[in-house]
């Protein structure tokens, strides 16, 4: 496993460096080392967007949910992501049409610019630092754990995540949007490999997918049906998480950037319909590895499980690029992740290019040090807590609709609406205040009283405002 994780390991180094070099080069101004020049085009758009939406939380994640609580793990991500499908289409032509008028450096610059209120672009970049930074923090943990496992007293689990932040934050600094690009796509490609293997070498263990069913119904029947044996997968969890991971194209911005610099309408056609094959063909075999798991490491931690699983029961030729799939794949997400929250920063910031992009560069190494200290300290439950980063993110669906479909200005009443959302939910995480009301979660409550909000807000608006043109700012920030 070892001489073979080396040689994947390096031959993965050499694409990035490749990739790397050519992207730096090409860099000669801000919006090409922060957007790619919005020229993407169908084949790097499909594999960019992939890679960002699935990573290590698929690789590791979504076999200990499987493990654990059941084929609902299908309905409460593969279903969801299918719904998704069709939010990147309908979503995708509305947002790309207002960049189009009104200019695009990020998604809270866009806001900004639409509400004519700085305030708004501050409550979308304080929610999505708030939400993505732990959810970057989730693939560097999930790495570590993984690591730790393959190369146990190599390095510690501090040290394989320090190592991972710098590789970040280097390779960023350089290639730019580009690179991240490039690197998506090396990751999507073997992501997919890796987790197909795997999942044959366990479905060979198990004597094939009918044997497989089988051999989980006797062990605990539960697994094999909804809510599952925790009763986690009950439908308000499920109502909740569609409702959350459907938004993610409008309030996650590593998700909105790649809608945006995708060269044309039948780009965005093309990567909307082959994220939906992807997510089918990702998610499918983490099942049977999760299954795999339940017969054989049922009752141990998910760590030594994914260990066992991925790596102990695997020939040595699967473990190794299972090694640097997952690699790649946290390398990919925390980048994407940390990357957007600079992008968005940047649409925030006023001054020179020099000097925006100077702030810009130090956030990254800001940004990326919190997600480390958060990597060493937060809980291992990745699929969970993953879930909880879609779900606080959703908060802000409301006010990004209201920008994107609106013909005039959109209440500042929706911005107070956001925030006051975003704090709840906040306190309900910290169980400061009750997480459920009247037997329905918080979260749900939440979304229904923004989305009845907004709704009110936009008739309101309708009756009293006449229509009206947005100040046309050329990077998309007006004032």
């Amino acid at each position: 496993m070892t001489a073979w994780a080396i040689t994947f390991g390096l031959i993965y180094l050499a694409l990035l460096c490749y990739a790397a070099y050519k992207t730096f080069v090409k860099n000669k101004s801000a919006d090409e080392f922060m957007l790619a020049g919005k020229s993407i085009g169908s084949i790097l758009g499909i594999l960019t967007f992939a890679a960002a939406l699935f990573s290590s939380f698929t690789f590791l994640g979504m076999p200990d949910l499987f493990r654990t609580s059941g084929v609902g793990a299908w309905v409460f991500l593969g279903v969801s992501d299918g719904a998704m499908v069709f939010m990147i289409l309908w979503f995708g032509h509305r947002v790309r049409k207002k960049v189009k008028e009104l200019g695009f450096k990020g998604m809270a610059g866009l806001v900004t610019t639409i509400y004519q209120n700085k305030w708004a672009g501050y409550v979308l970049f304080a929610g999505a630092f708030i939400f993505l930074v732990p959810y970057a923090a989730i693939q560097v943990k999930g790495m570590a754990m993984f690591m730790s496992a393959a190369f146990p007293g190599l390095v510690p689990f501090w040290g394989w995540a320090l190592i991972t932040i710098c590789i970040i934050l280097i390779y960023s600094q350089i290639g730019g949007f580009k690179a991240l690009v490039y690197s998506d796509a090396i990751q999507g490609l073997l992501l997919l490999l890796t987790i197909w293997l795997i999942c044959i070498g366990c479905l060979t263990k198990m004597g094939g997918f009918s044997s497989a069913v089988q051999q989980v119904k006797t062990i605990n029947e539960k697994l094999l049906s909804v809510p599952g044996p925790k009763g986690l997968f009950n439908l308000q969890f499920l109502i909740t998480s569609m409702i959350a991971i459907v938004m993610i194209p409008l309030t996650q911005p590593q998700m909105s950037t790649r809608i945006v610099v995708l060269k044309n309408s039948m780009s965005l056609h093309r990567m909307a319909i082959a994220v939906g094959v992807f997510a089918i063909l990702v998610i499918f075999p983490t099942a049977f590895i999760g299954f795999y798991g339940a017969i054989h490491y049922a009752n141990i931690p998910a760590q030594e499980f994914l260990g066992k699983a991925l790596l102990s029961d695997q020939a040595g030729v699967v473990a190794g690029l299972a090694i640097i799939g997952l690699f790649a794949c946290v390398l990919s997400a925390t980048n994407a992740k940390v990357f957007a929250l600079g992008s968005e920063l940047r649409s925030l910031l006023g001054g020179n290019d020099k000097q925006v992009m100077l702030k810009v560069k130090l956030s990254l190494v800001l940004f990326a040090t919190i997600t480390f200290i958060s990597a060493i300290s937060i809980s291992d439950q990745l699929a969970l807590l993953s879930k909880t980063s879609f779900t606080g993110t959703a908060m802000m669906a409301p006010m990004v609709l209201s920008a994107v479909l609106s013909k005039r200005k959109p209440g500042n009443e929706i911005i107070a609406f956001t925030v006051v959302a975003l704090v709840v939910f906040l306190l309900s995480l910290a169980g400061l205040i009750p997480a459920k009301l009247l037997g329905l979660n918080i979260e749900l409550w939440l979304f229904i009283l923004l989305a009845v909000a907004g709704t009110l807000s936009a008739i309101a608006r309708k009756i009293t405002q006449p229509q009206q043109n947005m100040p046309v700012v050329n990077g998309g920030i007006a004032g």
